[in-house]
């Protein structure tokens, strides 16, 4: 039976009843089929132009949803899936979209035999519950140290990128720039910001190979006067500001007016004593490097030159902050108020080196840094883009390993074994909810039901060989190997996946389809767009009259 769609006055229209969940799920199902085959180490690579005209070639799902421009607010609802998956936990963007679609898939026949949305929501739900429960008990605990099988587990990550290729190289990155970050907040917690202490800097040139992690901080940026000040400092004394080394300017329009010839010269000696004056009390602490925020005079500079001293200018607020993480000192508002704590000490060496046609300035060498960069050098822009993404990925795999180091099996295994148990506990489920909790049991083969396609091996029977081995829920560790497209135990292969990730996907995915399915009324308030041609005259206001209520009626079935 079709649902009335009722057309209210002027552009809003409204489509409701089993046709909107119909449309909503066919979206999502849509979505879930462009990055389909994006998931898994053998998968492909999309190339996208995206909106400034350039050109992005990747493979993973949440870069290539950013760029997608989609109409229907379903497909918009599950790109937002992915991009929540990646600054949650930062890996499983694909799997969250794939599984969501699946989700949605199998409920399509029960909407179609009028179950209501309310209780396959409800069976998802209990269904989620019991996955969670199978992922803690299949969950084995690693040790962070153990820097080997960490390495692994990174690595396994890093496999299904474009960047699995390059070996452990992305790996020892990541790992070694998360280890370097993190921040030990006691009871056995560690903090690691991503985001803020570790800065990615890109530059075209020289092998990939070449990309390292330092121990401190690189700016792109050189000296004020390359030719008066010090381009190499061994163990050097850094002051940070963010306040201006310059006269100071009026907040408003300020106008002064001079009565005799004299006062113009004492007002130019005042400026210049109070440039004098801010530059001795920075160099009464004997700086070997001054670094500001803002603006640095001529004067200024004259000042610091003649003491030694090498100044950088106009640097973001971000890089000053990870600067005093790496070096230990502290940004300080006004010079004034200089102490002898605030100067950093832990840097090894100040240097200045010229890479390509651009210069930059190395803080490097610091003793316990609290931040860090990672130089990545490659051939192309895009190759470094990709790379970039797929480095932010693994991090954020280590960092997870990091605040919650528990492993589960990846290669589809842990799907295989909760869809088993799953399938085992419906026969307990009472009533009408007993099919949608098998129908969900039925969607997680969807992972590993993909990893198989992207092999190229026959999907049906390497499903069927892998559901025996998961029949009774016992062999936990047994999957499918996505470069060769072999049922193989995971264990051995060393091919795992962290317990945040897997956990975060199975619940985004869950609870994105129930609420998908509970939508019953789409109502559009956009308007149409004309035809060209049409509506030039303007229109004439309509007045309405009292008969005009009666005649707004519903369209029949």
């Amino acid at each position: 039976m079709q649902a009335p769609v009722l057309v209210l006055k002027d552009s809003l229209t409204r489509e409701s009843g089993s046709k909107v969940q119909h449309a909503n799920i066919q979206a999502s199902k849509a979505v879930a089929d462009i990055i389909r085959t994006t998931l898994g180490p053998r998968s492909m690579l999309k190339m996208l132009l995206d909106a400034g005209g350039g050109i992005v070639v990747t493979n993973d799902g949440n870069c290539i949803l950013r760029e997608l421009d989609l109409a229907h607010p379903a497909a918009k609802s599950m790109i937002e899936l992915s991009r929540t998956q990646d600054e949650e936990v930062g890996d499983g963007t694909t799997s969250v979209i794939v599984l969501a679609g699946e989700m949605l898939h199998v409920a399509e026949a029960f909407i179609d035999k009028d179950f209501h949305p309310t209780v396959i929501c409800r069976a998802y739900n209990k269904a989620l519950e019991d996955a969670i429960a199978v992922l803690d008990k299949i969950a084995t605990p690693v040790d962070v140290n153990d820097r080997v099988a960490m390495l692994g587990m990174v690595k396994s990550c890093i496999g299904t990128k474009f960047t699995g290729q390059f070996g452990d190289l992305i790996a020892d990155l990541a790992l070694d720039a998360t280890t370097t970050v993190g921040v030990d907040l006691g009871q056995g917690l560690r903090e690691v910001d991503i985001k803020k202490y570790i800065k990615v800097e890109k530059v075209p040139g020289g092998q990939l190979e070449d990309s390292k992690v330092l121990k401190g901080v690189m700016i792109n940026k050189d000296v004020v006067a390359p030719g008066k000040m010090r381009r190499k400092i061994i163990n050097p004394r850094i002051i940070l500001l963010d306040c201006p080394l310059e006269y100071k300017k009026g907040e408003n329009q300020t106008n002064a007016e001079l009565v005799r010839e004299e006062d113009w010269g004492i007002l130019l000696k005042m400026e210049e004593e109070y440039i004098e004056n801010l530059c001795m009390q920075i160099l009464k602490f004997k700086p070997d490097l001054v670094i500001t925020e803002k603006g640095l005079s001529d004067l200024a500079c004259h000042y610091l030159s003649k003491a030694g001293v090498s100044a950088i200018r106009r640097l973001r607020k971000t890089d000053n902050n990870r600067i005093a993480k790496a070096c230990g000192a502290v940004v300080v508002n006004r010079p004034d108020e200089l102490q002898e704590s605030d100067v950093g000490t832990r840097a090894g060496i100040f240097e200045v080196k010229k890479i390509g046609d651009e210069f930059f300035a190395f803080i490097d060498e610091c003793t316990d840094p609290k931040a860090c960069t990672v130089l990545l050098r490659g051939a192309s822009k895009d190759l470094l883009n990709e790379v970039e993404r797929n480095l932010q990925d693994a991090m954020s795999v280590a960092r997870n390993m990091i605040k919650n180091p528990k492993l589960v099996p990846g290669g589809g295994a842990t799907e295989l074994t909760v869809s088993a148990t799953l399938k085992q506990k419906s026969s307990s489920v009472e009533g009408i909810e007993k099919w949608p909790y098998e129908a969900a049991a039925i969607a997680f083969e969807a992972i590993p039901r993909t990893l198989a396609q992207n092999c190229g091996v026959n999907v049906i029977r390497t499903m069927t060989a892998l559901q025996g081995k998961h029949a009774n829920g016992e062999n936990a560790w047994i999957g499918i190997d996505g470069s060769t497209g072999a049922i193989t135990d995971m264990k051995e292969r060393k091919i795992w996946d962290a317990y945040n990730v897997k956990a975060q996907t199975f619940k985004t995915a869950i609870e994105a389809a129930c609420m998908l399915l509970r939508i019953d009324d789409i109502v559009s308030g956009i308007k149409k767009k004309q035809a060209p041609g049409a509506g030039q005259a303007p229109s004439k206001p309509t007045i309405e009259q009292e008969g005009d209520a009666d005649n707004e009626q519903m369209i029949p079935e």
